[in-house]
């Protein structure tokens, strides 16, 4: 029988609860429901609603529900509608007709909230971490890239030469801004739902500040209409899911071109690719191609959600049963993606000859011998003309660019020095850049940022 049955005249169709079934998915919201339940039960005690002789028997089922829910021994029934549904049929199973307050004061709409918003604290610090994780891989790899060198591209076309661990950092600073999404999305989650009740709160004389401290929350609600109809913290998640999506799917993307035999500059570990079922000599990117394919799937579950709940009405309605799936494969498929990232690039073999090759072009100079005579007091437009048409030159000619520069009247033998592998970058001054000294600095603030950004995830955790 469900919760809401009594008012009915007749069984409900089959079919509709085919339809507005939820167990398949929501029960993966079971051990936040239960904690939820406690809370809630303890500030019914509190509130003189229940006697401490009601209160034992209903915290001690649903301690037993907890561990059955941990052992993996809860029996669901057909009947059941939900996880939430399932759970007050369990306690009152086990608690018999005590277990029929359990409810009281209480609606599924600030159930449900209340619970998601702890399965997203707790499952968003996670993401947090995994993002770490896969920061610090980076981190280790460009410390130990020393001053090897490739291209850095524009328009995927060789533009300058940068040293390997710039390169890498380049990814790394990008996921430091996914942390502080996760981190400011987690302070807006940090709400508590329960009190709202239905609509509108409850007549009984329940305290939703005692609830919220009790469940860790760092505020209650303000308004009950607001409460159970906002999933802003769920949009937020499927945002930080989308656009580290997008982050993740950029590095996949180098991953599989670098390690093209075209480019030659990454070399995958037998353990992070795959073959092919019909020729035998490949050997493919698999898990750098799915990064990339998973950032279309994460940004459909964001514009999905979006779509949902852009025309709904205060306050809560039954349209918001859609926010949990994306939600919960979202927050699965990002953090996956950042492992297996992670595992791919802690493996990679740099072919460091293929690099330096490419990096050693001396037409990827052509700005340091724009800069030679800039400092020499020519105007920068007057000297990017006078690189350009030398580079031009060189390339009509077939002539090595390094011969005209040594022939032209503005340049000369001194500027071809700035032709050599290694002496662009050196070259490299100016805070941020590629070269070694800026990029040594940046090694540091970087490690320090990991190292704050760690603690301030890990707090999350321990709380969640």
């Amino acid at each position: 029988m469900t919760l809401w049955q009594a008012r009915m005249g007749a069984e409900p169709s089959e079919l509709l609860m085919a339809f507005s079934a939820s167990l398949a998915f929501d029960r993966r919201l079971a051990r936040d429901d239960v904690r939820a339940s406690i809370a809630h039960v303890r500030g019914l005690r509190r509130a003189g609603v229940l006697t401490e002789e009601e209160e034992r028997p209903l915290v001690d089922a649903l301690g037993r529900v907890d561990r059955e829910i941990a052992t993996g021994t809860f029996a669901f029934a057909p009947t059941d509608e939900d996880v939430h549904t399932a759970i007050e049929r369990r306690v009152t199973e086990l608690a018999g007709e005590t277990g029929r307050r359990l409810h009281t004061g209480r609606s599924r709409n600030d159930q449900v909230a209340t619970a998601l918003r702890l399965f997203v604290r707790r499952e968003l610090a996670g993401l947090g971490l995994a993002v770490l994780e896969l920061q610090e891989t980076l981190l280790e790899r460009a410390r130990s890239a020393g001053g090897a060198e490739l291209p850095g591209y524009t328009h995927l076309q060789r533009a300058q030469p940068v040293l390997l661990a710039h390169h890498l950092l380049a990814h790394g600073w990008s996921l430091s801004r996914d942390v502080d999404r996760v981190l400011e999305a987690l302070r807006r989650a940090d709400v508590s739902p329960l009190g709202a009740g239905a609509v509108a709160g409850t007549s009984l004389p329940l305290d939703p500040d005692a609830t919220a401290a009790e469940l860790g929350f760092g505020s209650r609600f303000e308004n009950s209409m607001d409460a159970v109809s906002d999933r802003d913290f769920v949009a937020d998640t499927l945002f930080i899911a989308a656009l580290l999506g997008v982050h993740l799917s950029r590095l996949g993307e180098e991953i599989v071109i670098f390690s093209s035999q075209e480019f030659g500059f990454y070399r995958l570990d037998d353990a992070w690719a795959t073959g092919s079922s019909m020729l035998p000599q490949k050997k493919n990117p698999d898990v750098a191609e799915l990064a990339r394919g998973k950032a279309g799937r994460l940004i459909g579950h964001l514009a999905g959600f979006l779509a949902t709940v852009k025309g709904l009405p205060l306050s809560y309605n039954r349209d918001l049963q859609e926010d949990k799936e994306p939600l919960f494969d979202a927050l699965d498929q990002a953090a996956l993606a950042c492992r297996a990232l992670g595992g791919l690039l802690a493996t990679v073999r740099f072919d460091l000859e293929a690099m330096a090759k490419a990096a050693g072009q001396p037409a990827l100079a052509a700005v340091d011998l724009a800069e030679w005579l800039v400092g020499r007091g020519m105007p920068f437009r007057r000297a990017h003309a006078v690189v350009g048409a030398t580079v031009r030159a060189a390339a009509d000619q077939g002539r090595p660019l390094e011969e005209l520069v040594a022939e032209h009247p503005d340049l000369g033998p001194e500027a071809v020095a700035l032709l050599a592998p290694g002496a662009a970058s050196a070259r490299r001054r100016s805070a941020g850049g590629a070269g070694p000294g800026a990029v040594g600095v940046q090694l540091e603030r970087f490690a320090r940022r990991l190292s704050a950004d760690r603690e301030r995830v890990q707090a999350w955790v321990a709380r969640a």
